[in-house]
């Protein structure tokens, strides 16, 4: 029996979580979704025949996904600094995904380092649990080739997964790091660091960020507190959240725009990344963003 009745509401959800886990962006996902919807809506008023709305959405979103991935990647070997993605916050409404480890920030820079139809395996089968012969189908490989990219890439991924802890304990390290990073505690932030800490930044060449990752428990500690500094300066506030499931500060300016999210990569021991997104061009699906380079510019 031909289904024709396709709900947006009960399959964007879907649609959006697989796209954002492709690529790590927020834009380039909604505009995989919208892409993905035309095209379905498309088959449908031309007669195409629906068994199963989920499995042709997930089809059709996985394959735009893969040709966007492969036109993305192209852009960021040119890409300015680290490259980050794009962080959604765990209570937008309008981006809604499973808080898993796969969809954190530090697993995301890791699935950034698979090839395409690789990494649209692994999502389908690990993430999304379809069966190979319905991964398959999608996307356009048999089923014993799609084992064998399946192998592969957890291959990849084992070797560079980071190990978070569990959000108990996150969430206890994560309190006293932010806590340190409110007081300018130096000794604070060095002790509650991991003693391979790295501190990331994406500017993306529009917003004052490190262009080289910062490495080790003192250098990085030292560099927090730098920022610490600056933001008392400029008189920048630092809101409490939890984005793409990890403990996270939103930075406004004083006139509540956006000008970043800092996320922290938190171990059983130690926090063991910061990953500070200021990259304005990653940062406008959470509110009007400020300018960064003309707050600094301006005299105190």
């Amino acid at each position: 029996m031909t289904d024709v009745t396709f709900e947006p509401d009960e399959l964007r959800p879907l649609m959006f979580s697989i796209a954002y886990r492709m690529l790590g962006s927020v834009s380039e996902a909604e505009d995989v979704v919208q892409e993905a919807f035309l095209r379905i809506h498309r088959s449908v008023s031309e007669g195409t025949e629906l068994e199963n709305s989920e499995a042709y959405a997930t089809t059709v979103t996985t394959r735009l996904s893969i040709d966007a991935l492969r036109s993305a990647r192209a852009r960021r070997e040119t890409y300015v600094g680290s490259w980050l993605p794009e962080p959604i916050l765990d209570d937008d409404p309008a981006h809604r995904v499973e808080h898993d480890e796969t969809v954190s920030t530090a697993f995301l820079v890791v699935l950034e380092k698979l090839p395409p139809v690789e990494r649209a395996v692994f999502l389908l089968r690990e993430v999304f649990g379809y069966e190979y012969a319905e991964i398959a189908r999608v996307v356009e490989k048999s089923e014993a080739n799609c084992r064998q990219l399946l192998v592969r890439a957890k291959r990849h991924l084992e070797a560079e997964r980071p190990a978070l802890a569990s959000v108990e304990r996150q969430t206890e390290l994560a309190d006293a790091f932010f806590a340190a990073i409110n007081d300018g505690d130096l000794g604070s932030l060095e002790r509650l660091l991991a003693e391979d800490a790295t501190f990331y930044g994406d500017g993306g060449g529009k917003a004052p960020a490190v262009r080289v990752p910062v490495e080790g428990r003192v250098a990085v500690a030292r560099f927090v507190f730098g920022l610490a500094r600056q933001r008392d300066r400029l008189g920048v506030r630092l809101d409490r959240v939890r984005a793409n499931g990890q403990p996270a500060l939103v930075l406004r300016a004083s006139d509540d725009k956006v000008l970043g999210v800092l996320i922290v990569d938190v171990g059983d021991d130690a926090v063991i990344a910061v990953r500070n997104q200021i990259n304005p061009d990653k940062l406008g699906h959470l509110g009007e963003v400020g300018n960064l380079y003309g707050l600094m510019s301006q005299p105190r």
